[in-house]
């Protein structure tokens, strides 16, 4: 990370804008921040911390005591920064918490705290957040350091350039791990925690799996459940369970044996009875039928002469119906005749030839040919208003085109002249236009002097109040005075009376010591006690307080009332109201001649280019106008021929299709005419053919006549019918005589069997042989059942013993890199990375402490065991060579602490440049500290610092001690002007 550049304004003890470059100081390596105790040179570090945590370390967040005590309420407090990260520059904009000015009305109002993000890209800052909350956020992930760390490790602030040396391991760890990115080691040992998490409750879960097995087992086996349930339990409960279902599974083949044989037996004795029924039967139904004989015949001689007829009578129906169509196209065909001829002999026109009825074919040919040459003239008949159209619209446009000759000619005619006059105006628009910033600084001089007017008027009737609390303040106090005063003096007059009656008798005075007595004093008044006089003087100071804060008061308003009237320019409201009126209007009047201005360069530059476009687009504008012209005249020669052309083809009609409609009512009722005569003439062949058939098929069937054939005929329903009755008859009779010839009907008891008996044995036999199956059936599930729990009880076992071996291994790899047993160091795995880091740190820090120490210090790397179970493994000590010993570091004097401070700074940023992906610390502040050291020690220190400069390092040093000015030549100077508010001068001081 490099510090660039800053900015502040309103900040600390900058009222104005100040700016610093701290690339100007890349060629020198070391630069001194210089000037007077309270000029501000800590507060540069405050701002750049400010500007990238919100905060600062000295205040702890009071942002209030940011503001610099010397701005106006109108004045800005900012800090803007610009620093690069990984050959990123970005830029970030803050302000804090400050009372400003009201936009409207008088007051102020608290400008909230604000904060902007900008990255360079392509040369611009473009913004990446614009909310203090964003800001943050993006900000932790662009640094990667907490506000702490940045402090230890970047801008080495006072009192807490030590931090780093002096931390507790913990805190040690949260600076390494931002700097070298080593969570990830923590990410390891969480991921080893939760697996150890995870076995151990899977191993749990196997052991709770493992009884639940058991009272499962236990349920179908019907035994009791041990206490510690082992694999050989459940093999013995298998054993016995497989042993007693096939017990019952043997029974249960007995019983099927047993029922086999009485279903048999009953199965015989049902056959016997239903062939004794069916012969039974068969015998019955020939008695039945026998006396249906003759009735049977009768209906066998119906059913043959209707058969016959029903043949016969297709070819009766067929000679009827030809008859019928033969006498519908007859008439059809005169209808057709009669439309015919009155088609050809109405509406004859010249030129129309009648043909006769024996030309039909001719007539038709005749017609299609004079249609299909009148589609042609009916198209462009239905064209001509588009033709018409286009005419018309080529005659419009012909029109326009010469408008806008006429007008391009017009307009190369008169822009020279438009253009002299706006020229003219042009120039003195600018005249009047050119002193609006004057107008616009007059005016707020005005405005500042009007409120400062108003303010005068209100301090002035303040004054005279103030001065009116002065007067009675005044007044109270002399009162006050007065009444103390006459205590005062009522309280030494009455000493008398107060010792007098303290006399008595016979007893010495205390004041002349006298026995006698004759004249005491008498009291005319209350006496005046301590408590009195106390309460008066009480009274005299409170008096006094309230007249030194009205005077307070009233000199205050004096003040700001001469600041106010000065500001003013001693003029009243009316005035300056007069003034302001008078330079506002001034004021508009040249904000309207700016705006003239810009008006008249639009409209020149709009006339300039309207001129440059004229001649090109006049000669643009007539070639358009000749080719209208030409396309026109195209257009009003197609319309003249088309026109004639469809006059031709209508004929003396209205319209050409009025012509073709009537031509083709011709032509239809013609083909109508051929199609009819075709018609009667086929039909006609018909009904001689169907009167030959119907002979011919009279004679083959032995009918005489249609009547004969007629009165044969029955319908479908009848002949089904008797046809229905004579199969059934037949068939019934064919079946009786097939049955009582079957071979299984003789030898057949005459009585009937019984097969009830035999039901009742099967019945018995069918319910034992269910029992016995059921009772193997469930046996041969639960041995099922029980066969898996205990395959799988032995797979869990064997899973398990593997699971326990895995989380004894995971358990002590988890506490080994947790630091616990069996991790004798008690360090963690990240603190063990770290710890290594850390030992490159301390290496690197020692090769300028020896240096600086003479040899003396050398910084050890403490990873032992830590008491009270603390996590160890980031300890530091410092090895004393005068003594051979090594002690905390927290023994150093304060000198030695910043020799080893710096010494260990600069290894970490050494270190930390040179790991990969890790944070590149360009940048390091040191704020004091080198007053603690000697002349030579600082000599070794300055020799230290001198040489990073070939790391390409930029080092800002704070510092009050003259050699340390004496040596660095690059100096950043920090001046108080005369005023108060402080200045930085940005130029590089060489001396």
């Amino acid at each position: 990370m490099k510090i660039q550049r800053l900015a502040v304004a309103g900040f600390g003890p900058y009222k104005e804008e100040q700016l610093v470059d701290f690339e100007t100081f890349d060629d020198d390596g070391i630069f001194l921040i210089t000037g007077k105790t309270g000029a501000g040179k800590s507060s540069l570090l405050d701002a750049i911390c400010f500007a990238l945590y919100g905060s600062v370390p000295r205040y702890d967040g009071t942002q209030p005591k940011l503001r610099s005590h010397y701005c106006e309420p109108g004045d800005p407090t900012v800090v803007d920064l610009e620093f690069r990260v990984h050959d990123v520059s970005y830029r970030v904009r803050r302000t804090p918490e400050y009372e400003r000015p009201k936009a409207r009305g008088s007051g102020t109002t608290v400008q909230k705290t604000t904060a902007e993000l900008f990255v360079l890209r392509d040369g611009d800052w473009q913004g990446i957040a614009a909310r203090p909350v964003d800001v943050a956020r993006e900000l932790d992930t662009i640094l990667g350091l907490t506000k702490d760390q940045f402090l230890q490790v970047i801008l080495l602030a006072q009192n807490r350039f030590q931090e780093f040396l002096l931390a507790r391991n913990d805190d040690r760890q949260a600076v390494l791990r931002t700097l070298f990115g080593t969570r990830r080691f923590e990410q390891v040992e969480l991921e080893l925690i939760e697996r150890r998490k995870t076995l151990g409750a899977t191993l749990d879960s196997t052991a709770g799996s493992l009884r639940a097995s058991a009272e499962l087992a236990a349920a179908l086996a019907q035994r009791a459940v041990p206490d510690e349930p082992d694999l050989g339990w459940f093999d013995s409960a298998l054993a016995e369970l497989t042993a007693s279902q096939e017990t019952a599974a043997q029974a249960a083949t007995v019983a099927d044996a047993e029922f086999t044989a009485a279903d048999a037996e009953h199965r015989r004795l049902q056959d016997a009875r239903h062939l004794q029924l069916r012969r039974d039967s068969a015998r019955a139904l020939l008695d039945t039928f026998g006396a249906q004989t003759a009735a049977i015949d009768a209906d066998r001689v119906v059913l043959a002469h209707a058969t016959r007829a029903a043949s016969v009578w297709a070819h009766v129906a067929g000679l009827r119906r030809a008859e019928a169509a033969w006498d519908a196209a007859v008439a059809s065909e005169t209808i057709f005749r009669e439309r015919y001829s009155a088609s050809m002999y109405s509406d004859v026109l010249p030129g129309d030839t009648v043909h006769e009825a024996d030309e039909l074919e001719a007539v038709v040919d005749d017609l299609t040919r004079r249609l299909g040459t009148l589609e042609q003239a009916r198209d462009e008949e239905s064209a001509l208003p588009q033709l018409r159209h286009g005419v018309e619209r080529l005659e419009h446009e012909l029109d326009a085109r010469r408008s806008a000759v006429d007008e391009a000619e017009r307009l190369i005619a008169t822009l020279p002249n438009e253009l002299d006059e706006v020229a003219e105006a042009l120039s003195a628009a600018r005249v009047s236009a050119a002193g609006v910033a004057e107008a616009k600084e007059r005016v707020s001089r005005l405005d500042v002097a009007r409120t400062a007017a108003k303010r005068a008027v209100t301090l002035d009737r303040r004054l005279i109040e103030a001065r009116f609390a002065e007067k009675d303040a005044s007044a109270a106090l002399m009162s006050a005075t007065a009444h103390q005063d006459e205590l005062f003096a009522r309280r030494l007059s009455g000493y008398a009376a107060e010792l007098a009656t303290e006399l008595t008798d016979g007893s010495p005075c205390s004041v002349c010591g006298s026995r006698d007595h004759p004249h005491p004093a008498d009291r005319d008044s209350a006496p005046v006690t301590e408590l009195d006089i106390g309460a008066a003087r009480a009274d005299v100071a409170a008096r006094r307080s309230d007249l030194d804060a009205a005077s307070a008061v009233a000199n205050s308003l004096v003040s700001d009332l001469a600041e106010a009237k000065a500001t003013a320019g001693n003029r009243s409201i009316d005035e300056i109201e007069a003034e302001l009126i008078d330079a506002t209007t001034a004021q508009l009047d040249i904000l309207a001649a700016a705006d003239v201005v810009a008006d008249c360069e639009q409209t020149q530059a709009e006339l300039r280019t309207a001129l440059d476009n004229a001649a090109p687009l006049l000669a643009r504008l007539r070639s358009d106008l000749a080719t209208t012209a030409e396309h026109l005249a195209s257009a009003r020669s197609a319309l003249t021929a088309a026109t004639d052309r469809v006059d031709a083809a209508r004929a003396g009609f209205s319209s050409v299709g009025e012509r073709m409609s009537l031509l083709q009512g011709r032509l239809d009722a013609a083909k109508a005419l051929i199609a009819s005569t075709a018609e009667t003439a086929v039909r006609e062949a018909a009904v001689a053919g169907a009167r030959d058939v119907l002979a011919a098929q009279l004679s083959d069937n032995g009918f005489d006549s249609e009547d004969a054939v007629e009165r044969s005929r029955r319908s479908s329903a009848e002949i089904a019918a008797l046809d229905g009755r004579i199969r059934e008859f037949d068939q019934s009779v064919s079946t009786a005589r097939a049955t009582l010839a079957e071979p299984e009907l003789t030898g057949l008891p005459v009585e009937p069997v019984d097969p009830a008996p035999a039901a009742e044995r099967r019945a018995e036999a069918s319910a034992a042989r269910d029992a016995a199956l059921q009772v193997a059936g469930l046996l041969a599930d639960r041995v099922t059942q029980l066969d898996t729990i205990v395959t799988r009880v032995h797979a869990d076992q064997d899973a398990s013993a593997r699971l326990r071996a895995e989380f004894d291994r995971l358990r002590a790899l988890a506490g080994a890199v947790q630091g616990n047993e069996p991790n004798t160091k008690r360090m963690r795995l990240e603190t063990y990375v770290l710890a290594a880091q850390l030992e490159e740190i301390v290496a690197a820090a020692n090769t300028r402490l020896r240096t600086m120490t003479g040899g003396r210090y050398t910084l050890q790397h403490d990873d032992s065991v830590q008491y009270r179970n603390t996590r160890s493994g980031l300890g530091l000590a410092i090895l004393d060579g005068h003594t051979g010993r090594a002690r905390a570091t927290h023994s150093l004097s304060g000198g030695e602490t910043f020799l080893a401070s710096l010494a260990l700074a600069l290894g970490l940023a050494e270190v930390v440049t040179n790991q990969a992906g890790g944070i590149t610390l360009d940048t390091l502040f040191i704020d004091e500290g080198f007053g603690s050291l000697d002349g030579d020690t600082l000599e070794i220190a300055m020799s230290t610092l001198d040489s990073l400069r070939s790391g390409g390092r930029t080092i800002g040093l704070i510092s009050h001690v003259d050699a340390m000015k004496e040596q660095i030549p690059a100096k950043l100077r920090i001046t108080v002007t005369d005023s108060g508010p402080s200045r930085i001068d940005t130029s590089l001081e060489l001396v």
